[in-house]
């Protein structure tokens, strides 16, 4: 006889390996249709998964691309939640977010000598 093979939740299991703070935020993903299981989109947290399925899903400003590793049987510390899977992602490049720039935030609050003299001038010259 063939034994089934074991199971989890996929919102647990994604909670397990540390993808998402909560258990609930997984479910939400999940519910949400943006979840793939073997390129099959699944959209019910009791989804059951496996050691060796591949799971797509956005995770911030990126696709992961997961391959199920073991099922796990707590959420433990961060090493022991890596091993759970392995990433088949491809490499993302660390840009630092722009920011636009802010000259109000690089000025001290009072004008120096400089700025207080152009002041004066600009305020001359207006008066004309």
């Amino acid at each position: 006889m063939n034994a089934a093979r074991p199971t989890i939740r996929i919102d647990k299991w994604l909670w397990f390996a540390r993808f998402f703070k909560s258990r609930s935020l997984s479910a939400k993903l999940v519910a949400g249709g943006h979840m793939r299981v073997n390129s099959e989109r699944v959209s019910k947290g009791s989804f059951g998964i496996g050691a060796g399925d591949v799971l797509t899903f956005p995770q911030g400003d990126h696709v992961r691309v997961i391959e199920v590793v073991a099922i796990g049987e707590r959420r433990g510390p961060a090493p022991e939640a890596q091993a759970l899977y392995s990433d088949l992602s491809p490499p993302q490049k660390k840009d630092k977010p722009y920011h636009p720039p802010n000259p109000e935030a690089e000025r001290s609050g009072r004008p120096n000598r400089q700025e207080r003299a152009a002041m004066d001038r600009f305020k001359d010259n207006s008066a004309v």
